[in-house]
Formats: structure tokens, C-alpha cells, sequence
């Protein structure tokens, strides 16, 4: 015996009809005077930390010469994944990065200082010299990460 039921979903809104942004008159939305182009700030893509610590750890193994093999057997971290943090495409963690970095005879502060030198050298170009926090024209040499 079977049962022929449609298959088809109820679907239950979560706001009501009259609070749903298409439901709402045109007039009771704000209206925002579009801004010119060439009063908008430059849009300038921020280095992503994944990027920067990639990088630095990639250029570090081509300057000692060694493989991505020889460094991920060291650091007792996959091949592939040392390569998608090496590209960027992983977000690691600390023991990934601290076992990488000591793979290649660098300690964990010093690969991350390295990092925040490259993101300062980078930003700086969008930035202008010796921008940076506090009053204009100071420089802010401290390092700053977020999880």
C-alpha cells in the first residue's frame, strides 16, 4: 500500500507579511543620495594574515632551496596541506604555523614578525608613510592580530 503524497514543502515566513522588506511601501524606506565616485574612498583590499604568513613561509623554503616534501616531513605536517597554507588557502593554526616554522629554523615570533613587516610594507603603499595610529604623521611599529 502506498501513500501519493505530494512532496512538497510548507513554507512558514519568520516575520510576518508586513514587516518583510518587499512587502513595505517604497515611500516608508530611506532613500540615500548615492555618493559620487570621486568622493568615495579608494577601496583598497586588505592582505588577508592567511596570505602574508603563507607568503613569508614560502619564501623562506625557496631560499634555503628545500622541497615542500622535505620541509612537510620536518614539520610532520601533511604535504598538501603545507602547500594550501603556503598558498594562502588555509587558515592554520598555531601548531601548524610554530611546526612549519621550526621545520625551517624559524621560531613562531619571528615568522609572524616577519608577517607584520610585509602586511606594514604593504599598507603602507595605500597609506602613505608613516601613517598609523594616533596623531598624523606617527608610526605604529606594534603588531596587532585578531583571531
Amino acid at each position: 500500500m502506498t501513500s501519493h503524497v505530494p512532496n512538497e514543502a510548507r513554507v512558514i515566513p519568520l516575520r510576518p507579511r508586513a514587516e518583510r522588506p518587499e512587502a513595505r511601501p517604497t515611500a516608508s524606506r530611506p532613500t540615500l543620495s548615492p555618493v559620487p565616485p570621486e568622493r568615495r574612498p579608494p577601496t583598497v583590499r586588505e592582505p588577508l594574515w592567511r596570505d602574508l604568513v603563507g607568503d613569508v613561509l614560502r619564501r623562506e623554503r625557496l631560499e634555503q632551496e628545500r622541497t615542500l616534501k622535505e620541509v612537510a616531513e620536518a614539520a610532520r605536517i601533511s604535504m598538501p596541506y603545507l602547500s594550501e597554507v603556503e598558498r594562502g588557502r588555509k587558515e592554520a593554526s598555531s601548531e601548524v604555523l610554530a611546526a612549519a616554522a621550526g621545520a625551517l629554523g624559524l621560531g613562531l615570533g619571528d615568522l609572524l614578525a616577519r608577517a607584520q613587516g610585509e602586511l606594514v610594507r604593504l599598507t603602507s603603499r595605500h597609506t602613505g608613510a608613516g601613517a598609523g595610529r594616533g596623531t598624523p604623521g606617527t608610526r605604529f611599529d606594534g603588531m596587532c592580530l585578531a583571531a
